[in-house]
């Protein structure tokens, strides 16, 4: 806990031991970034206390359709190993040859959402391969945690993500970056007011000044935020300074910080 509230941390990537390094530094590589930690849930472990963390949701991406079945097995089995500290996101690849198998697959390991990223994944969030994700999804009560927002491409950007919101009203997204990695104001014109949009706050503090995190989180408001680090791309322990130091009412505060995450991920 920090400051008597409860703290989960919605947007965490964890690797394998034997990878993580190599994953981490593809990472940085894509964003120009040097980052915090080692992407293992070890150091996750080891956190908790200092960054006062009691929840992560726990993730990763597949980069081909075959990776799907490991990946998804790996968050799980550390889910389970996690004595209750990590619920686990899946993951899903529009190229599969069997999107519904790999959907039952997830369902049956006890993860509770999917992760998407546009950009490393490399698709259009309208691309019509997409479509039977989204559909699947809905059907099944999964939110996506969707990477939304980059400047240099145009795979995940609001002019993509609001045509799916509008056609797959059932469907709840999670847009990372206050919905718009490097176009944040931008984001926030477009995405606020949707129903089944929801955004976290990570990989946003250390890009936009205080203020202006402030207004575009009370432009979503507070009951559509979620609070996140991006681990291992930054430090819990700032990110959650950081938070604490906006001004937000305890209110605010207290529904960002877990009562969001709690509705979404742990019915």
């Amino acid at each position: 806990m920090v400051d008597g509230f409860y703290v989960i941390d919605s947007h965490c990537h964890i690797y394998p031991e034997k990878i993580a390094s190599r994953a981490v530094a593809g990472t940085d590589n894509f964003y120009g970034t040097v980052s915090f930690g080692n992407g293992i849930t070890d150091q996750l472990r080891e956190l908790k206390e200092i960054s006062g963390t009691d929840l992560y949701i726990v993730q990763s991406v597949a980069t081909t359709a075959k990776q799907v079945g490991s990946i998804n097995e790996f968050i799980a089995n550390e889910v389970d190993k996690g004595d209750g500290l990590f619920v686990g996101l899946g993951t899903l690849y529009p190229d599969s040859d069997n999107i519904k198998e790999d959907v039952r697959h997830l369902i049956s390991l006890g993860l509770k959402g999917v992760k998407l990223h546009p950009d490393i994944q490399n698709f259009k969030i309208d691309d019509y391969r997409c479509l039977k994700i989204y559909e699947l999804c809905e059907q099944e009560g999964l939110p996506i945690l969707m990477h939304t927002g980059d400047n240099r491409y145009d795979n995940s950007n609001p002019n993509r993500l609001v045509p799916v919101l509008n056609i797959f009203t059932g469907l709840t997204v999670i847009g990372a970056h206050l919905g718009g990695y490097s176009i944040w104001n931008e984001a926030s014109e477009k995405l606020a007011g949707l129903d089944n949009l929801y955004v976290d706050c990570s990989s946003s503090f250390p890009f936009i000044d205080k203020q202006t995190a402030l207004d575009i989180i009370r432009k979503y408001g507070a009951d559509k935020v979620l609070y996140g680090t991006d681990y291992p791309m930054w430090s819990p322990m700032e990110e959650i300074k950081t938070f604490m130091s906006l001004g937000l009412t305890d209110d605010e505060k207290r529904k960002i910080l877990s009562e969001n995450a709690k509705k979404l991920f742990l019915k």
